[in-house]
């Protein structure tokens, strides 16, 4: 038997889960929760070879549930299971260590598959998700710096503080701090070295 926990924040969508999967011989529902919090617990005490994971619930999301859940229980495989396909939420699933991503419209069969697939160690996406990665992956995202932030970031580059880089290019030191502080968000760093390193990386400045 494979055990499969259920984790969402509707009870009527857990209902709706355990009853597609009450047909299925080799597939028994051993918990429910209703929160992030609460199925990292269950998780813990019950140790289910796949939880079914919603995405989007109250304090801790599916997530951060799995991200928690996939450190603790190497065993355990979790699918998430719900009805938002964008990129940022894939993404987040499958960098907290999913092992699929289905969407609530999957009928019993592919639901029913998708856990025992997960079970055996292979990757499930919903085949519009799939699409989706596979694009992302081909063509990364590559944030655009703007003219003068990559300016900035070159003087940076070779050990100016912000006052110095400011004089050079004949603004304000506040100034020099916002097209940091920009260029921060885009790259995803907090702080200049990693600014500048990750900027060489990607080919956005001169290395």
């Amino acid at each position: 038997m494979i055990t499969v926990l259920l984790v969402d924040d509707h009870p009527v969508v857990r209902q709706g889960l355990r009853g597609m999967l009450a047909a299925e011989p080799d597939l028994d529902v051993v918990g429910e929760a209703g929160s992030g919090a609460e199925a990292v617990a269950t998780a813990r005490a019950l140790r289910p070879d796949v939880v079914l994971m919603d995405l989007r619930m109250p304090g801790l999301d599916g997530a951060g549930a799995t991200a928690r859940i996939t450190a603790e229980l190497p065993g355990t495989r979790v699918v998430v299971v719900t009805t938002y396909e964008t990129d940022a939420d894939i993404l987040r699933a499958v960098e907290a260590g999913a092992a699929g991503y289905l969407l609530k419209d999957a009928s019993r069969a592919e639901l029913a598959a998708a856990v025992r697939a997960a079970h055996r160690g292979e990757t499930v996406l919903a085949p519009s998700v799939a699409g989706r990665l596979v694009h992302r992956v081909r063509a990364p995202a590559r944030p655009e710096l703007s003219g003068r932030e990559v300016q900035v970031l070159a003087l940076v580059a070779t050990g100016m503080t912000n006052a110095e880089v400011g004089r050079e290019l004949h603004i304000g030191e506040a100034t020099v701090k916002t097209h940091l502080l920009r260029a921060f968000a885009k790259l995803g760093v907090s702080d200049r070295t990693a600014a500048v390193t990750t900027a060489m990386a990607r080919g956005l400045l001169p290395g």
